[in-house]
């Protein structure tokens, strides 16, 4: 059985890190054009992480009761290790995106902007369909996509838009690179995953690329995240460039997967790259604050 340790460290990098990240980076954006809004950041925030918890407790739940979880080489999950009975993780995935739901309200409310409840409703379906109901995208290699639009495009730019009233292409370059780190963590998961998940007919991409292309293309990931950088910085300041401070652990990462690293080790990777992508959105908002300064 799954303790508490187990659990809460198998979520720690992703739920934290990878919901905080876009939200940092987003907020940055705002500031640069000058229009940070405290509150909205700090719902964005709240929308970020409790979005991130129940996804992650979606899948767990779908997976779970699929039988996909029963030979998982990392953390232990709740359902498949029986550590919590399927309707309870069901549940608390879904107060999860209550907690969002009522966090993207305020978001709405402060910006004026109403249209944004319906993509709160199109992130909540995602999540769930992501893993659940009768066919389930992310069973199909479509996870990736699904990662780069909610956990890139739509966290990053929910976070700025609210607060400028418009997106640039600043905000755009920015929420590319947080897609493409955020995709960079699902790939390392699904590498890892790759002979437990074929067994189970979940055909992630990194399935159907299969080891040796799974690896280039999170290695490809993990450029387009320094590209992004980049960009983001010629757009606002050159100052943001205090984002490539990611590249170490990024670096590291890479070199760990491109060089076969398996199994157990791979986890190592999905922390390394979650804690480069807060560094660099932390970098990111650094050059933002001394520039404006």
């Amino acid at each position: 059985m799954a303790t508490r340790a187990e659990w809460i460290e198998g979520m720690r990098p992703r739920t934290l890190l990878l919901s905080v990240s876009p939200v940092v980076a987003g907020s940055a954006i705002a500031l640069a054009g000058g229009a940070f809004h405290a509150g909205i950041a700090v719902l964005a925030l709240v929308v970020g992480v409790s979005m991130q918890i129940g996804v992650n407790l979606a899948n767990d739940y779908s997976d779970g009761i699929r039988g996909t979880d029963a030979h998982r080489v990392g953390p232990q999950r709740l359902v498949a290790s029986g550590a919590a009975a399927p309707r309870i993780v069901k549940r608390a995935a879904f107060s999860c995106f209550g907690v969002g739901g009522v966090a993207g309200f305020g978001i709405a409310a402060l910006s004026g902007q109403w249209w944004l409840l319906a993509v709160g409703v199109a992130i909540v379906l995602g999540a769930w369909y992501y893993t659940g109901g009768k066919h389930p995208y992310g069973y199909l290699g479509l996870g990736d996509v699904f990662v780069f639009v909610f956990f890139g495009l739509v966290a990053t730019i929910g976070t700025s838009f609210p607060q400028t009233g418009h997106v640039d292409a600043a905000a755009l370059a920015a929420a590319c690179g947080q897609g493409f780190g955020a995709c960079a963590v699902l790939m390392a998961n699904n590498l890892r995953d790759i002979p437990t998940d074929a067994a189970a007919g979940k055909r992630t991409l990194a399935v159907r690329l299969g080891d040796r292309g799974a690896r280039r293309v999170f290695a490809a990931y993990g450029a387009a995240v320094v590209v992004c950088a980049v960009v983001v910085a010629a757009l606002t300041t050159w100052w943001a460039l205090l984002g490539l401070a990611l590249l170490p652990l990024l670096g590291r990462a890479t070199r760990f997967v491109l060089a076969g690293g398996v199994g157990p080790g791979l986890i190592g990777v999905l922390k390394q790259v979650g804690i480069a992508q807060f560094v660099g959105a932390l970098g990111l908002l650094a050059g933002c604050l001394i520039a404006r300064l």
